[in-house]
């Protein structure tokens, strides 16, 4: 992450935080006392946190009581004074979801929750961010509005495209995926995937390894996106 781009845009900075984690704590009210736990989540296209749940879970079971949800995402784990590194705090509520594209979506970043999502006890929550507060570094503290974290522009027809995208670029162009991962962000290993798109960039995966590739300007359409892919592609071999 660009160290002065928190300064310009608190908001993309953390957005852009937000679209590269993938696990977080979890905090929720066990009948007014603070309860935190682990969870793993993905964010949705318009960056929008999504967590797969048991009800026999404790945080489950507290937001039943109280929706009202915050969770801390960790990006210092680069910084040998991780008190100087990013992070953002999210304070919004969560609400079951009953939808097939947001549980694809969850269960293609994170495989392993195949074996459980399909049991009955297990549900889709996706939190409404009301405000989130980042800081960014030391002294780079910032209070963001939800309607400005998110991303506001309509993702309906990309969200609509993005398991084709994702079965061809998986499927015919696994080359391009690796040389994108090797070439521009520096990352070993030969079998990496494109696990999510989204406007403005796409997340792969290899193994245990998550990276993220950002797209020169946002893309909301099919067509865009391939624009935006070939021009990875072609940085990735230049």
């Amino acid at each position: 992450m660009n160290r002065s781009e928190p300064s310009r845009n608190p908001a993309a900075f953390g957005r852009r935080l937000l679209r590269t984690r993938e696990r977080a704590a979890l905090a929720t009210s066990l009948r007014g006392a603070p309860y935190a736990s682990l969870v793993l989540f993905v964010v949705d296209l318009d960056a929008s946190p999504l967590l797969l749940l048991s009800d026999l879970a404790q945080h489950t079971r507290n937001i039943a009581f109280d929706p009202r949800v915050s969770l801390l995402l960790d990006a210092t784990e680069d910084h040998p004074d991780p008190l100087t590194g990013p992070r953002i705090t999210l304070v919004g509520r969560a609400e079951a979801v009953d939808d097939p594209r947001r549980m694809a979506r969850f269960a293609a970043h994170h495989q392993t929750s195949a074996h459980y999502s399909g049991f009955g006890d297990f549900r889709l929550y996706r939190v409404a961010v009301e405000r989130g507060h980042l800081v960014a570094g030391f002294g780079s503290i910032h209070w963001i509005e939800g309607s400005d974290l998110l991303f506001s522009a309509d993702t309906d027809a990309l969200a609509t495209a993005e398991p084709g995208i994702l079965e061809h670029m998986n499927r015919d162009h696994a080359d391009v995926i690796g040389d994108c991962a090797r070439h521009l962000l520096g990352r070993n290993g030969s079998d990496w995937r494109m696990t999510g798109i989204d406007p403005e960039g796409v997340d792969l995966r290899c193994r245990s390894q998550t990276a993220r590739l950002d797209f020169a300007a946002p893309v909301l359409s099919a067509d865009a996106a391939r624009v935006a892919l070939a021009q990875l592609a072609g940085n990735a071999r230049k």
